[in-house]
């Protein structure tokens, strides 16, 4: 089987993006991530992408739908049913053919819990390809200033899983560092919580893949995920309402990342006794039902601001990636941020 017909194969299935990497372009690269931890054998990593509808965000660009972004882009359908679906076809193509395909989740890698190696020499559970380091590998793309993953067709509207196995392919050739992220630091101007250091702050992560060096920015994941996940007043609707006092803005937080996690699901998802003022009997009920509604289990409140509308509306402005729409630029009005102190009841 060449790459034409195992691409082929995959238009076929509906996978918006392929690429194909061989093992050595994961040199260098911790046991703990890469990806002949998990398949000794290992001689090709195929990623395969999914668009992320720019329709999807419309509702929390405008202030008024969370459902949608959730529900089918962000942790929801195209994570949990729509990527796996062409995923999953493709692994049962590469094993009718005779060689083993271990379809690859990228689950949530901040998770350690400090396990021990089962065996002699391994490196212990659970393994966490990064995907997105993957996804450079394979040529699809590049990591964005913001450290989010862009693609000459779709910039950073994507989600991606890959297939691990002992097939072996001629590598796709790599992106060029700088050929899709411009450095035009929309991202930094865009994110709510200042999580993005400037590209003058000199706050950066570099990695080199054959002979090209790529780099991002060094993302303070706490004010990020503090931001993302419900933990600040300016950028989720419903924190006010139910939680009256909370006055938090993640910018002017310096919380580790599982601290940030911790305090917004905790307090997201939580339940509590259902009184006169709050009969709900959650703490955020708008939180805690998008998260159950999330189908994947998870919910995005800032909604990728800075990170991925902003980065998505210049590239697309600019004319740097493939799909353009004809209605012109995403960002169409004035962005709302509420404010982060109000009155209590």
């Amino acid at each position: 089987m060449d790459k034409t017909k195992l691409k082929d194969f995959a238009a076929q299935v509906k996978a918006d993006l392929i690429g194909i990497a061989n093992i050595e372009r994961f040199y260098g690269i911790p046991r703990q991530h890469h990806p002949s931890s998990i398949l000794p054998e290992a001689k090709t990593v195929i990623v395969v992408g999914k668009r992320i509808l720019r329709g999807g965000w419309r509702g929390v660009e405008e202030g008024t739908n969370w459902i949608s972004y959730t529900y089918f882009d962000y942790h929801g359908l195209l994570n949990t049913l729509f990527i796996t679906e062409p995923l999953y076809h493709l692994a049962c193509f590469i094993e009718d053919h005779g060689y083993e395909a271990i379809p690859y989740y990228p689950g949530v890698p901040e998770a350690r819990y400090g396990n021990k190696p089962l065996r002699n020499g391994q490196v212990a559970p659970d393994i966490n390809l990064a995907i997105r380091i993957a996804g450079i590998c394979a040529g699809l793309g590049e990591i964005g200033w913001s450290k989010v993953f862009l693609t000459e067709k779709f910039g950073p509207r994507q989600r991606l899983h890959a297939i691990i196995t002992d097939l072996e392919f001629e590598p796709d050739q790599l992106v060029k560092p700088g050929s899709i992220c411009t450095k035009c630091m929309r991202c930094v101007e865009g994110c709510p919580s200042k999580a993005i250091p400037h590209l003058k702050e000199n706050k950066k992560i570099r990695i080199k893949i054959d002979n090209n060096i790529y780099e991002w920015a060094d993302i303070h994941f706490g004010k990020c995920t503090l931001s993302y996940h419900g933990g600040d007043s300016r950028v989720s609707p419903f924190i006010h309402r139910d939680f009256p006092g909370w006055n938090i803005d993640a910018s002017k937080q310096d919380f580790s990342e599982e601290t940030a996690y911790k305090f917004c699901w905790t307090l997201s998802t939580g339940k509590w006794r259902k009184t006169n003022e709050f009969s709900s009997g959650y703490i955020i009920e708008g939180h805690a039902m998008i998260q159950k509604w999330g189908e994947g289990g998870s919910f995005g409140i800032c909604g990728s601001r800075g990170c991925m509308r902003s980065c998505f509306d210049w590239l697309e402005k600019q004319e740097k990636i493939g799909q353009i729409f004809k209605s012109g630029r995403f960002i169409k009005r004035k962005r709302w941020l509420l404010p982060y102190r109000v009155k209590s009841k």
